[in-house]
């Protein structure tokens, strides 16, 4: 397929839409807008799986990241892209074809922007970590990221979220005696054990943090727990799987501290952890953004890629159109205004002098 970069937004976004490419399969839509993006001169193309970065270099004095994944969640009967008044509807609509229309405009239609802009459209986002496209740039070619601000764009109803929460899991696990329920006396049940672990959770108070005049508000949650045998077993196992999420200026390790300080005395793993992303928004670069899209910034509340900018240093806001309520629902849909708004104010973002 043939992606036309002088279309519409809204037109350019079906098009996409169309281009199937959940996780994994991308690579029909990585080749096309690889092809699309080298037919512009101003713009240096590279390729890297299904990951493509397209990057101007005229020498400004700064260089700004405008990133967006490529890759959706499983179909769900939601393909082909309908549209009616005025939203179109079909899988990624929102999450995130709508902010990739965009990126690729920006791309396109800026041959002399004021700052150097790095385009970054990966693969791999919507699964694990491991697979994912802006991880394996971070970790293998970050001097291709390099920048004073990213713009993450994520659907956020075309209003600036700033930052992200960090997030770990942890796996409690509480351990008994088995028995026949006939004669529980001669066991120890496990989940019931697991009283405690839940009544430190609902006594717990979370952080309300203030970075850059965001409120990032904290959470610590059970979220599953596992035990029982058969129904006439005393359970001799029981794991209680806990979710924290984490405001942007606590590290990972001292998130991990702070759990482990939580559930002192039990027996706690760590499965998973990643670092929050600060906002940044005494940036120069930023506040410049941030004026022209007005409105009040918002903490995003939740983890998303701009955290990998974090990691080099680059702070980072996500900003795209569409309701992030709406993705990965059977009826997401984007909104064809927000897409030429989003579009209209990162043009005279990087253009105004």
């Amino acid at each position: 397929m043939t992606l036309d970069l002088t279309v519409s937004g809204p037109d350019l976004a079906v098009a996409l839409i169309d281009l199937e490419s959940v996780s994994k399969n991308e690579k029909a839509l990585a080749d096309a807008v690889e092809t699309a993006l080298s037919a512009y001169g101003h713009l240096q193309v590279s390729r890297f799986g299904n990951t493509v970065v397209a990057r101007t270099d005229l020498g400004r004095d700064e260089r700004i990241v405008v990133a967006g994944h490529l890759d959706t969640v499983p179909l769900n009967d939601n393909l082909p892209a309908r549209r009616a008044d005025g939203l179109i509807h079909g899988l990624g609509a929102c999450d995130m074809k709508g902010g990739v229309a965009v990126g690729l405009r920006l791309a396109a239609n800026l041959p002399a922007p004021n700052r150097d802009i790095t385009y970054v459209f990966y693969d791999c986002e919507e699964i694990a970590s491991e697979y994912n496209g802006l991880g394996k740039l971070v970790a293998n070619r970050p001097d291709l990221l390099e920048g004073v601000f990213a713009v993450v764009m994520e659907p956020s109803n075309a209003v600036v979220e700033a930052g992200c929460q960090g997030t770990l899991r942890a796996e409690i696990t509480l351990t008994g005696e088995r028995a026949h329920t006939a004669r529980s006396w001669m066991g120890v049940n496990a989940v019931h054990a697991a009283g405690d672990v839940l009544a430190l959770l609902k006594a717990y108070e979370p952080r309300r943090v203030i970075i850059d005049g965001l409120e990032y508000r904290e959470g610590l949650n059970a979220v599953a727990i596992t035990g029982g045998v058969a129904g006439n077993v005393v359970p001799d196992v029981c794991t209680i799987s806990v979710n924290y999420r984490f405001a942007p200026n606590r590290s990972e390790a001292e998130a991990e501290a702070h759990v482990r300080e939580v559930f002192e005395g039990f027996d706690l793993v760590i499965s998973d952890s990643a670092a929050g992303g600060m906002p940044g928004l005494d940036r120069p670069a930023a506040a410049a953004f941030v004026e022209l899209v007005g409105g009040k910034p918002s903490p995003k509340f939740g983890w998303t890629d701009v955290a990998r900018f974090t990691q080099l240093g680059v702070p980072a806001v996500n900003y795209g159109p569409g309701d992030p309520l709406l993705a990965h629902t059977q009826k997401e849909f984007v909104p064809e205004a927000e897409i030429v708004q989003c579009e209209e104010i990162l043009t005279a973002w990087l253009t105004l002098g």
